[in-house]
């Protein structure tokens, strides 16, 4: 057996394992360098490719919209988004679920993460859901898939890390996941409509809020909600780039934490800790995984896969529905940046070549691991939302397979009508 395949195999088997992620990736790579030293590979040099892995200027950008993120959460932001989309959409059936996902929506150009959101959300807001009559299943269920929007709001992190590896433009990929977002959003507030309805869950007002009181409500979220504009212009007009646009939000949240009088040395020091262990969990990865990818380019394992899938898919539809299943069954088992560094240079190119568009393909390829991150026995985003709620898994499941539907829907209109994601990049930076 090859000594790529026994690294791979013994990384699956760390994973399995539930060996923290960046240790089984580094294990595997530790594994192949040992297994080669006929060819003048060695420890050092395994080293090397991981420090140069995360010694990136994009990859920047991470720390800066984590703690922009962070800030947004400590300066009061969170709690007037919370009160716009409750008077937003307190009318409709289901209004607590409605408020989770429209928060999640507008939350999402704040936070970056999907992880982090739902965390935020199930703290918040699944209580209050519980006691209107929620299951709580349900409640975690709306959290969770509700959080599967962030990653596509700029500035999403998988966007960052997406167009880093694989030389995709950052900034279109930002543009390019606000339709599908919003698409998402408005499928998702339905089916939380039709089950309240059904289910005989209150509303939170009986009718509508006038427009005076959406204006009133509107103007203290009015600061926040010019953040992912003002992040997708400057990198627009190249008055900064993705990774200085971070600093950007840095700074804005500062400003907004000022104005509201809302911040403090405690909440800063908090903020910087925050920042510090999620940018660190984050690189971790991202070098063990840059490492890995080495390891794999260097045995050519994406030329053979290109040659593999061109000649069994004879076709882009073809090749998409395959990319779409292997990467269902990857987001299942690994977690989804790790999978992203590894797998998105190796396929991206292969999309190239059946003349699929580059940030139409980036941007199934994040929804892909996005869904990953919500499927077991690997589904991050599932566990932290269940670890917070207190609800067990089985409930999770049997409350979530109407997303998962929905899900699977959405991602199949995504794969296979690129003007979803390209229209908009195309309008704001030309075809």
């Amino acid at each position: 057996m090859s000594p790529i395949a026994i690294a791979a195999i013994i990384m699956l088997v760390l994973l399995f394992l539930n060996v923290p992620v960046f240790a089984s990736v580094l294990g595997a790579c530790v594994t192949y360098f040992v297994l080669n030293p006929s060819a003048g590979l060695d420890g050092m040099l395994a080293m090397q490719r991981v420090i140069s892995g995360i010694q990136s200027v994009p990859m920047l950008a991470i720390p800066f919209f984590v703690a922009a993120g962070a800030l947004m959460n400590y300066c009061g932001i969170t709690d007037r988004m919370l009160k716009f989309c409750k008077v937003l959409t307190g009318h409709m059936y289901g209004g607590l679920g409605q408020v989770n996902i429209v928060l999640s929506t507008l939350m999402g150009g704040m936070s970056g993460s999907s992880l982090a959101d739902a965390a935020m959300e199930a703290k918040l807001l699944v209580p209050d859901m519980r006691k209107a009559g929620y299951p709580n299943g349900y409640a975690s269920a709306i959290t969770a898939f509700s959080s599967m929007i962030t990653p596509l709001i700029p500035p999403g992190i998988a966007a960052i890390i997406y167009g880093s590896v694989t030389g995709t433009s950052i900034g279109r990929l930002f543009v390019a996941g606000i339709v599908p977002a919003v698409i998402l959003c408005v499928a998702m507030m339905i089916i939380v409509s039709k089950y309240s309805k059904k289910r005989g869950i209150p509303r939170l007002s009986e009718k509508r809020a006038s427009g005076g009181e959406l204006w009133e409500a509107f103007k203290p979220a009015i600061l926040p909600l010019c953040l992912p504009i003002i992040i997708i212009g400057s990198i627009r007009l190249g008055i900064c780039t993705p990774t200085e646009a971070g600093a950007v939000a840095i700074a804005y949240a500062v400003i907004l934490g000022i104005v509201y009088r809302e911040i403090r040395w405690d909440n800063v020091l908090t903020c910087i800790r925050e920042t510090v262990c999620s940018t660190a969990s984050i690189m971790l990865i991202v070098g063990a995984a840059s490492c890995f990818s080495w390891i794999l380019t260097w045995e050519n394992v994406p030329q053979t896969m290109t040659t593999v899938l061109i000649s069994v898919c004879k076709n882009k539809y073809i090749f998409l529905l395959a990319v779409n299943i292997f990467l269902l069954v990857v987001g299942m088992f690994i977690e989804a940046t790790a999978a992203q560094i590894v797998l998105a240079p190796m396929l991206a190119p292969v999309a190239i070549a059946f003349g699929v568009d580059p940030v139409h393909f980036g941007i199934v390829f994040i929804f892909n691991m996005a869904l990953g991150s919500l499927t077991p026995p690997m589904g991050n985003l599932m566990f932290v939302t269940c670890g917070v709620t207190k609800c067990p898994t089985e409930e999770f499941l049997k409350d979530s397979v109407v997303f998962y539907i929905l899900i699977f829907a959405i991602l199949m209109l995504m794969t296979y009508v690129p003007f979803i994601s390209t229209w908009l990049p195309n309008v704001l930076y030309g075809v």
